[in-house]
Parts: C-alpha cells; sequence; structure tokens
C-alpha cells in the first residue's frame, strides 16, 4: 500500500505541517478532544447547555435554512441558470448516471439508512409527531421521509452547486474559501472559513462512524450470541480505516467509485429480497400515499407550522439534530457530488440530487417500515422489540427466510457504506489541505486517514472510560453548535453565489 510513496515524502511532510489550514485544523481538534478527555463531565454538561441555548434560540432557523435551500434549489433548477454547464459547453458528463448516482448515494447517506430502516418508522407510528387524520402508519412514514427526502439534499445539492460552479466553471480551487474570495481577499479570513469547513466536517463523519461501528458490534452481537465490546470495536474501527484510507488512496475512479457500485448493488438485492418476502402490494399503497401526503404537507412541516408543530422537544431530538447532521455532512458530500458531476447541467445535477436519492429512500423506509407494522400487528402486542437502534434491523430480519445470510449481509453492507462515506471525506479533506487540488496528494490522504481513525478511537474509548456519559449523544449535540456558525456561512455564501450567477 505504502510502495507509492516517494523519496521525498519526508519533505513533503514537513511542508504540509507547515500548512496553516493543515495545522490550525489538527491543532483546534486534538485539544478540543484532550480537553473532553481530562473533563468529561464538564464537557458533557457543557455541551449540554449550549446545544439547549441553540435549540431555544436558533432552531426555528435551522428550519427557515432547510427550507429555503430546498426552494432556492428547485428554482435555480427550473429557470434559465439550469443550463449552465459544469465543464465545457461541449463536454459531456464524466460519469455514467449509475455510477453518479451510487457515488452520491453512498457517500450521502450511506450506513444511515440501515441504523434507521426500522427503528426510525416504527418509533414515529408509536410516537406521532402531531396530531393528524391522516393513519398513524402513513403518518410515520411521512415524517420519516421528511427528515431523510429533500431537505437533507438541497443542503448537499447547495454546496455541490456552488463548489460545481466555481470549480468548473470559474477554475476556482475546491475550498469553500473560494465561494467568497472575489469579495473578501483576505487570507486570514479564507483559512478561517476552510477551518471551520474542515472542524465542522470532521465532529460529523466521527459521530457517523462512532454509530455505524457501534451498529456493526450490535449486529454480531445479535447473530453469533455473544457480548462483544471495547475491543471487537476498536478492531472494526481500524478495519474501517483501513480500507477507506486505500479506497482514497486508489482514487476515485478505482477505489470510491468501485465500492459505491457495490454497496448500491448488495443495497438493491436487500431491499428486493424484503420487498418481495413482504405485503408487496400493502407497500406500494404506503409508499404512494406517504409520497402524496409528504408533497402536500412538506411545506407546513418545514415550518413546524400550527397543527404541524411537533413540539420544541421532539424536534430536537429529531429534526433540529438531523438539520444539523446534514449540514456537518453538507461541505465534503456537496464537494464530493460537485467533484463527480463535471460535464452536467446546473438543472441535471440539482434535479438529479433532490430527486433521484429522495424517491429511493423513500421506497426503502416504505419496504422496512410498512413491513415492520404488519409484523407488530401480526404479535397482536409491541413490546419494543424495534426500540433498540443498533440491533432493531438484526430482530426485523429474523422473522424472514435466510435470517443469518441477511444479517450477515447487513454487516458487509454497514460496512462498505462507512468505508465510502470515510473515503469520500478523507478526498475532500486532502483536497482542502493540499491547496484546493482536485486531485490531492496521496499523502495528504494518508494523513487525514490517520487522524480520522485516531480522532474516531479517542471517542470510542472515551465511551467506554466514561460510561455513565453517553458519548454519542453528546457528539450528536455538539453537532448542533458545531453546525451554526457554518449554517450562517451558508447564507451569505448563497448570497453571494446568486450575485454571482446574475452578473453573467
Amino acid at each position: 500500500m505504502f510502495i507509492g510513496l516517494k523519496s521525498n515524502n519526508i519533505k513533503t511532510l514537513k511542508t504540509i505541517f507547515r500548512n496553516p489550514l493543515l495545522s490550525i485544523s489538527i491543532g483546534i481538534l486534538s485539544i478540543s478532544t484532550l480537553v473532553v478527555f481530562l473533563a468529561t463531565k464538564s464537557s458533557y454538561n457543557a455541551i449540554e447547555i449550549a446545544s439547549v441555548w441553540v435549540r431555544n434560540h436558533f432552531g426555528q432557523f435551522y428550519l427557515y435554512l432547510g427550507l429555503g435551500c430546498v426552494l432556492l434549489l428547485l428554482g435555480v433548477a427550473i429557470s434559465p441558470l439550469g443550463k449552465i454547464k459544469l465543464g465545457k459547453p461541449s463536454q459531456g458528463p464524466e460519469h455514467s448516471i449509475w455510477a453518479w448516482t451510487a457515488m452520491l448515494y453512498s457517500a450521502g447517506m450511506g450506513a444511515g439508512i440501515l441504523l434507521r430502516a426500522v427503528q426510525e418508522p416504527v418509533f414515529m407510528q408509536q410516537n406521532s409527531p402531531y396530531p393528524s387524520q391522516v393513519s398513524p402508519d402513513i403518518l410515520a412514514l411521512v415524517y420519516t421521509f421528511y427528515q431523510w427526502g429533500f431537505t437533507a439534499w438541497a443542503f448537499y445539492g447547495l454546496f455541490a452547486m456552488v463548489i460545481g460552479y466555481f470549480l468548473f466553471v470559474k477554475k476556482k480551487k475546491v475550498l469553500v474559501s473560494a465561494t467568497i474570495e472575489d469579495v473578501i481577499p483576505q487570507k486570514s479570513f479564507k483559512i478561517a472559513i476552510d477551518t471551520l469547513t474542515v472542524i465542522t466536517t470532521v465532529f460529523g463523519l466521527v459521530a457517523a462512524i462512532g454509530l455505524g461501528t457501534t451498529q456493526i458490534n450490535g449486529g454480531l452481537n445479535h447473530i453469533f450470541s455473544t457480548q462483544n465490546g471495547l475491543f471487537t470495536t476498536l478492531i472494526l474501527a481500524t478495519i474501517i480505516s483501513s480500507l477507506a484510507f486505500y479506497s482514497a488512496w486508489s482514487g476515485v475512479n478505482k477505489g470510491i467509485k468501485v465500492i459505491s457500485k457495490i454497496n448500491i448493488l448488495i443495497t438493491l438485492a436487500l431491499l428486493l429480497f424484503t420487498f418481495v418476502n413482504s405485503d408487496m402490494s400493502a407497500i406500494l399503497i404506503n409508499f404512494y400515499k406517504a409520497t402524496l401526503q409528504y408533497l402536500k404537507d412538506f411545506i407546513p412541516m418545514s415550518l413546524a407550522y400550527g397543527d404541524y408543530d411537533p413540539g420544541i422537544v421532539f424536534l430536537t431530538d429529531w429534526t433540529y439534530y438531523y438539520w444539523a447532521f446534514w449540514i456537518a455532512w453538507a461541505p465534503f458530500t456537496g464537494i464530493f457530488i460537485a467533484r463527480i458531476s463535471k460535464g452536467r447541467s446546473l438543472r441535471q445535477l440539482l434535479l438529479g440530487v433532490l430527486i433521484i436519492p429522495s424517491l429511493g429512500t423513500f421506497f426503502w423506509f416504505s419496504v422496512f417500515g410498512t413491513s415492520a407494522f404488519q409484523l407488530m400487528e401480526g404479535w397482536g402486542t409491541y413490546q419494543g422489540e424495534f426500540a433498540g437502534v443498533f440491533s432493531s434491523i438484526f430482530i426485523f430480519f429474523a422473522n424472514y427466510p435466510l435470517a443469518t445470510i441477511l444479517n450477515v449481509t447487513t454487516i458487509v453492507l454497514l460496512i462498505g457504506f462507512l468505508v465510502t462515506s470515510v473515503d469520500s471525506a478523507v478526498f475532500v479533506l486532502s483536497m482542502f489541505s493540499d491547496k484546493g487540488k482536485k486531485n490531492p496528494s496521496k499523502t495528504h490522504r494518508l494523513l487525514w486517514s490517520i487522524f480520522i481513525f485516531l480522532t474516531t478511537v479517542a471517542l470510542i474509548l472515551l465511551g467506554n472510560a466514561k460510561p455513565d456519559i453517553d458519548v454519542l449523544v453528546a457528539a450528536q449535540k455538539l453537532l448542533i453548535i458545531t453546525s451554526l456558525p457554518f449554517a450562517f456561512f451558508m447564507v451569505a455564501m448563497t448570497f453571494l453565489f446568486l450575485r454571482q450567477l446574475m452578473k453573467k
């Protein structure tokens, strides 16, 4: 793996550590990790207080931002601006629609759809967000669609559109600061913006890896009736980080694209098997009804307006957290989508990003949600069998033929999705730190792979060192805090981007 490293890499490493963006980002993240480890309870309390403050004062802002992103992207797509090509006018798409969809979906959602496939629809059915004349089953699917649909992909699509435009049309570097450098050229401000982007990205990524490895561990315990603990989780983190590094090292075409295609094929096989072995007519009916209801209620749900307000506690536990999570993932996912969208028009990019993965996600949750509802109805009483985030899908598959094969496949798919999320992030972070190059140095990819791995291990060790504190929950709440300044920057970035377009 390391054969490709050239003899001048020591010199290259010295140069990298003189890189302000890289050194400042790693310094901040290292100090933050150390402080949390040395003062865990105090840090947790501070995070809790700050997250409540953000929720109370800026929760509604997150909702406005999400709806605004969806409406903006639709407006650009259907307007004459949608004809703008990301690249030369005569240039066709760099990747086929199949490869493009596979890569953007693997990077953008991945393990999350397995984590929540059964647990979230069932929770929504048992705890309706708000009173409604719609049946509990349909409302549960509608609210799940809402949290995984247009808004999530609009956050990604916004960055893909802006970065793609500046990268392929304006010939700028692959840096978030490149979107504002014509207006604010000061180097210190640009470094601050890119550092904020890096820190937000790393927090979002580490939280996702922590959740994913915990679910894989839960699946192994369920399949083999074991009680694997810290050591197994660390082994899993090591395997995922190593595979992600190899994929990022190989590049977009050799590593990331291949693993993404494999992920999607396995996902489709798992989805098709579950669909065929369930009540297909009920699934299709629910998918149709819930999708229509989602489209009908999208705007009032997005504003938590009137009868569609589920309350501050529900919003904090679910919607605010999701919006913060999508915002945290937006820089590296959006930039990765921009990177693979060369040759497409803004209209193709935006409508593709908004519609294709959203409909796929809706059908996914319709299959698993409807099937879980029917299992519960058949049991007569529900005793919380699907309440566990990390075990629900494995318990679900226990009711199907070839349960062991399905569960093993799910674990393989979890690993694959985590690998594609991490390798995409490593590739994008490397582009940031390597002066915005579209094909960053492999040494940068190695550095970010190692640092993300070490940060993940620190989080896992912290969670086991302090059993009275749920560190993963703290990491999720931390996202609500760290995403806030970046959310404000998104507004400024969008304004400057639109002003740039209007000059054309």
